[in-house]
């Protein structure tokens, strides 16, 4: 088999119980530790505590893991060679015997290998801000367009070209729902300026959206954007500054691809003195418990 799934994870399955996948590059790349593991075990935590069951993604020595234990998952959070892997890197990554931190696609891919249908995470990837000559477009919106898996998110990323990222979210057929609120949201802000596509105010209507969209045959998933908490947010008018001189930076010191979202995140937490990894977290915790509830509500 190309996947293995944990004895938790595999019974919830086998007994039709809601599961809400979560990915590992926010543990391996978007935090620091001691934060990523207390990050992990408190998101992992919440799910239980509201009804479902947690998966969290990567791959370990080469096996594809849905549900890591608590060992696996602090061996995670304390090594410093996991590669990012997305979609194109998935596979290499097994071949290899190595040991990877799955993305939103590629978390994405293995929840729907093993038949999970939510999952919770920090943001997506998306435009990059200035894609229009450097081509850098997240592989997480491709396969929002291909596999049905609902991502729970706090919105794209404040670092990306959020209208670019709506625009290209359209035009791949991708629903881009905020849940609560008109406004979309920018990861540690609850608005991004720019009016959400579509609003929907409860976990049981956005249930009943994936599975009529499954009914009529449409590929691809549902992004679902759950503002950050009021108290918990970094207003965008603060924020905002910050971004431009950790791009401004990263320009600068010539880095690309993969590189560029860790540096970034990095840059800005030491910006604000950590405050921007706080509210990262609380966004994180907001969103497992809405994947939840939606979760329970596609189970029942």
């Amino acid at each position: 088999m190309s996947y293995s799934c944990s004895h938790e994870v595999k019974t919830a399955l086998q007994n039709g119980d809601p599961v809400v996948a979560l990915e590992s590059t926010i543990i391996t790349h978007g935090m620091p530790y001691p934060q990523n593991l207390e990050m992990a075990r408190n998101v992992e935590g919440i799910i239980r505590e509201c009804g479902a069951r947690p998966a969290t993604i990567a791959v370990l020595e080469g096996q594809l893991r849905i549900g890591l234990n608590p060992d696996e998952l602090e061996a995670l959070a304390n090594r410093h060679d996991a590669r990012k892997l997305s979609r194109a890197d998935l596979a290499v990554c097994m071949a290899q015997g190595a040991t990877g931190a799955t993305t939103v696609a590629a978390t994405m891919i293995a929840a729907h290998l093993a038949g999970i249908e939510i999952f919770a995470t920090g943001g997506i990837g998306g435009v990059h801000r200035g894609a229009e000559t450097s081509f850098d477009i997240s592989a997480d919106l491709t396969e929002l367009a291909q596999t049905p898996v609902a991502v729970v998110c706090a919105g794209a990323k404040a670092i990306l070209d959020i209208p670019k990222t709506l625009e290209y979210l359209e035009t791949l057929g991708v629903p881009a729902v905020t849940y609560g609120q008109s406004a979309f949201p920018a990861f540690w802000s609850r608005t991004s300026g720019f009016q959400s596509p579509v609003r929907i105010d409860t976990a049981h209507e956005i249930a009943t959206a994936i599975r009529l969209r499954k009914a009529i045959g449409l590929a691809g998933g549902h992004l679902i954007a759950n503002p950050v908490p009021e108290g918990s947010e970094i207003p965008q008018t603060e924020i905002e500054p910050v971004i431009r001189q950790a791009l401004s930076e990263a320009e600068a010191q010539n880095i690309s691809a993969k590189a560029v979202t860790p540096f970034l995140l990095g840059r800005i937490f030491e910006l604000t003195n950590g405050r921007s990894l706080e509210t990262n977290i609380a966004l994180v915790e907001n969103n497992a418990r809405l994947a939840s509830e939606i979760a329970i509500a596609l189970a029942n």
